[in-house]
Formats: structure tokens, C-alpha cells, sequence
């Protein structure tokens, strides 16, 4: 007896519906659909291939409507196209079903490529591609990383974290220095000079393209949360990876590299390299206890337990910082608490 679809089922049969109705007009094989990527949030990827004299694929993006904006990416793509930086063309869309068709960047992420000896080329390529987005200008157009905003993410590190993964309700005393501790991040980040900012310009959502490409790397993803907000903002999303670990040493040269970069290409980045570094440290700190905060949602709320694994290297960083500056010494104590261990060493500037 046949049965009702469940809403999954529903929204795949609605996919091959839309594929389908413009497989003439971009030569598609909708029977060749298949799962080309997932993320954080409601957002699903299908590749699907061609057929013709140069076989060749598409992406489909499927964002419920109810759930995602795909209005936003599509913008803000145009946007970043603007910056001749590397993102999918658009070539067909159903707002009011949450379907957009785009160019197929490739499989190959920064994740999947980097080691010792790509990572220089990658990373100067990904950092000279951040420089050009940075200098677009009109990002106040977009929405605002304004104060509301950092609170409500800096929020999820005590709801998520602390309460429900660790199972920890923080005493009075311990709110407190929460509360002291979110608000010298804030300060710091409505202080900083502000760009566009991508919000997660990781090596999840940066591609290496074709060798025929190869010269426009990198590919870049998952933009359509794109804010006007603090300038080192997406440095750190790059170079303090929630996925991959790089060595301080490392990091520090990337980050010097970079900052001569944007002064030459007069974006207002601070003069001295010290401040520049404790601004993008601190922009750090905040990302790094909202990130906490995102992955314990995914396991408990989402069933999303495959970012279990890339917890203890976010609250890596978390204590880092914490350990340097007098202003979060009281944080780093909480978690030495938290975690029963020793305080950690580290640059001091």
C-alpha cells in the first residue's frame, strides 16, 4: 500500500522535479544526483553531471525556504564575483523552493589538500584572495556584526557548552567573569575597523580548483552570512582553523604576511603590528567560545555528533588566548577548573 512521503522524501522528489524541467536547457542527467556536500546548517549540496561533448556537472543547492535565504547568497555571490575572486556562477534559481543552481567548483577542499608543502601556496592564495574582498567597497550595505549580534553568539558558549555538554551551571561568581569576559571581546571588535567579512573563510569552505583553474584559488563557499564587521575577523577564521592546527610560529608569519598585504592595499589595518596581533587574538577568543558553543548545539540539538572530534582543538585555542592576557586570566582559570589541568605557556605581546 503506497504511503505518504515523509517531508524528506518530498523535498528530494521536489528536486528531480526542478532538475528535471531544466535538464534540456542545461544539458542535465537528473538521474546522476548524488550528495555532494553538507554544513552547519539546513543547507544541502547535490552535484549533477552533463551530458554533451564535454561532460561536466553542476551543484545544486537545496535551502528550504522556511529555513535559509537563498536570496542572500545569491547576492552576496555577486557581490564577491565583483572582487574577481572565485565563487560559483549562478545560473538558475526557485526562490520560492530554496533551489539555485551553480557552477561546480570541484571536491578537493583546502582541508583535503593542505599539508607541509601545499600550505604555503594555499594559504598565500587564500590570503591575497581575502585581501581583495576586504577592499570591495559598499559592505556597510550588508547586515551589521554589531553588538546584539556578538552578545547572542558569545551566549552559546555558556547555554551549550557549559550547560549542556559539560552539564555545568557556572555559579554567580563564574557568571561574572563571563560577563566580564564577553564584554572586553565586544569592545574590542566594535573597535576594530570593519570590511566585509565572510563569517567562515575556513578550509571547509575553500576549494582547491581544477589544475586548469588553478590560478584563480581559491574556490570559496558558504558565503551567504556575510556581515560588514571587524577587519581580522576572517584571519582568524583562516588561520586558528576549527579543522586543522597549524604552529604558532606558523600562524604569526602567515599573519605578518597578511598585514603587510592590507597595507599596502591601504585597508585600515592598525599601524603597529602588536596591536594588529592583539585585535586578531581577542577577534580569536570570540569566535573560538562562540564555535564551542555552535558544536555542542550540532551534537545535542542537531544530532551532528561528527563535530565532537573538533572540540578539543577550538578550546586549544580558547585557553591559549585566555593564558596571555590579564583581562581573561579569570576565564582561563574556569576552564582550568573545568578540564582539571595546568594553565598553558605561550607569546605574550
Amino acid at each position: 500500500m503506497p504511503h505518504d512521503p515523509t517531508p524528506i522524501e518530498a523535498r528530494a522528489i521536489a528536486l528531480r522535479t526542478w532538475l528535471a524541467a531544466r535538464a534540456s536547457e542545461f544539458d542535465l542527467l537528473p538521474e546522476t544526483l548524488c550528495p555532494a556536500s553538507s554544513d552547519a546548517s539546513f543547507r544541502r549540496y547535490y552535484r549533477v553531471a552533463t551530458r554533451g561533448k564535454t561532460p561536466g556537472s553542476f551543484i545544486v543547492m537545496d535551502a528550504p525556504p522556511e529555513l535559509e535565504d537563498s536570496h542572500t547568497f545569491v547576492e552576496v555571490a555577486k557581490r564577491l564575483a565583483k572582487a574577481q575572486v572565485s565563487v560559483p556562477a549562478v545560473f538558475a534559481t526557485d526562490f520560492s523552493e530554496g533551489f539555485v543552481l551553480l557552477s561546480d567548483l570541484g571536491s578537493t577542499t583546502y582541508l583535503d589538500a593542505l599539508n607541509a608543502q601545499s600550505a604555503s601556496g594555499l594559504y598565500r592564495d587564500a590570503l591575497d584572495a581575502l585581501v581583495r574582498i576586504q577592499v570591495l567597497p559598499l559592505a556597510e550595505t550588508l547586515p551589521h556584526y554589531d553588538r546584539p549580534l556578538l552578545e547572542r553568539e558569545l551566549r552559546l558558549f555558556p547555554i551549550w557548552y557549559l550547560e549542556r555538554h559539560r552539564d555545568h551551571s557556572p555559579t554567580p561568581q563564574e557568571s561574572t567573569v563571563l560577563e566580564s569576559t564577553f564584554q572586553a571581546l565586544i569592545e574590542r571588535a566594535l573597535a576594530q575597523p570593519r570590511v566585509l567579512v565572510h563569517r567562515d573563510y575556513h578550509s571547509r569552505n575553500l576549494m582547491v580548483l581544477p589544475p586548469e583553474q588553478a590560478s584563480g584559488n581559491p574556490g570559496i563557499l558558504d558565503f551567504q552570512d556575510a556581515v560588514f564587521g571587524p577587519i581580522t575577523y576572517d584571519l582568524v577564521s583562516l588561520l586558528r582553523d576549527a579543522y586543522i592546527v597549524w604552529e604558532e610560529e606558523q600562524v604569526l608569519d602567515w599573519c605578518v604576511r597578511y598585514w603587510e598585504a592590507a597595507r599596502r592595499a591601504k585597508l585600515p589595518v592598525a599601524s603597529d603590528f602588536g596591536e594588529f596581533w592583539q585585535d586578531f587574538e581577542w577577534m580569536g577568543l570570540q569566535r573560538h567560545l562562540k564555535i564551542l558553543g555552535i558544536f555542542a548545539r550540532l551534537h545535542h540539538r542537531d544530532g551532528k555528533d561528527n563535530y565532537l572530534k573538533d572540540l578539543p582543538a577550538v578550546l586549544r585555542y580558547v585557553r591559549a588566548v585566555a593564558s596571555r592576557y590579564r583581562e581573561f586570566f579569570a576565564l582561563a582559570r574556569l576552564l582550568d577548573a573545568l578540564e582539571s589541568q595546568g594553565p598553558q605557556v605561550g607569546y605574550t605581546f
